[in-house]
């Protein structure tokens, strides 16, 4: 009983992970058509965010969960000013940018801090199961999910902010017509996506080795589970963190950390031939 609760932990610590490493990542391609090859660095910036901002002397929770989305988020409206507005409708070109962008914010913290592990405690505690030992850090990780695909829900069905975000990405030229600025919209919208991913990071540094080329180990997972996901920004991102996390987690505890990676990665490729439009696409079409 009790390693069947440590592994229901790590299966919901799973999941949660891939809704957060995902979500910016969701936003940004699934609403704007742009494939954000940058998108691990964007997380990398948010966890350097929180580890520096707490050597400072900056309370942890605000670290993580102001600093590290308030900061990327500016990065991220940046980039779309300076780069990406130069490439909507340019799926190749984006690619490469995005790209060379990573390479340079990889290089350029890597001048900067160096090429060595960095991080913070946990500021969560552990508890007992038994003859085991578990994080209160993975529930808040769970919570830290479920509040933020209620406030992706609340924002794109419910407000008009979210009701011009839908009118842009579907209907630009319709949407300009009706006094709407889509250029304004690219460039929120890519900044809160680019946000989302520094919440990520932030919220991953006390349990992540943060190092400048931490992006290259959640970009490939964040991918398969937009892809697998399908157009759906919401229900596809839940249904393909659901199912792919436990899939991971599992594998992982009935064989070892590294085959539970590929087996995920073969479950993926599976899905994809099976669904080639994503769980989405399957069983929550049109669904937001």
């Amino acid at each position: 009983m009790d390693i069947a609760i440590i592994v229901g932990l790590d299966v919901v610590s799973g999941i949660a992970s891939l809704v957060l490493i995902s979500a910016g990542l969701a936003v940004i391609f699934g609403m704007m058509k742009i494939i954000n090859l940058a998108h691990g660095e964007f997380l990398m910036l948010g966890a350097y965010a929180t580890v520096l901002s707490v050597s400072a002397g900056v309370n942890i929770w605000i670290a993580m969960l102001v600093i590290a989305p308030v900061f990327v988020g500016l990065v991220g409206v940046i980039v779309e000013r300076c780069l990406i507005r130069f490439l909507y409708g340019r799926l190749v070109d984006s690619m490469l940018a995005t790209w060379g962008l990573s390479l340079v914010i990889v290089g350029g913290t890597t001048m900067i801090f160096g090429n060595t592990i960095v991080g913070v405690s946990s500021p969560r505690g552990g508890f007992q199961v038994g003859a085991y030992q578990s994080s209160l850090y993975t529930p808040f990780l769970a919570l830290m999910a479920l509040l933020l695909m209620t406030a992706v829900f609340v924002v794109m069905r419910y407000t008009r902010a979210g009701l011009i975000a839908r009118a842009v990405m579907q209907n630009p030229d319709m949407a300009a017509t009706l006094g709407v600025n889509p250029a304004r919209v690219y460039m929120a919208t890519f900044g809160i996506g680019a946000a989302m991913s520094g919440l990520a990071g932030g919220l991953l540094a006390p349990i992540a080795g943060v190092v400048p080329t931490m992006g290259a180990a959640f970009i490939a997972k964040a991918f398969i589970t937009v892809v697998g996901g399908g157009t759906s920004i919401l229900w596809g991102l839940i249904s393909a963190s659901g199912l792919f996390g436990f899939i991971n987690q599992i594998a992982a505890f009935l064989t070892t950390p590294v085959f539970g990676e590929v087996i995920l990665f073969i479950a993926a490729v599976i899905l994809i031939r099976m669904l080639p439009t994503g769980i989405s696409g399957r069983f929550f079409k049109g669904r937001l």
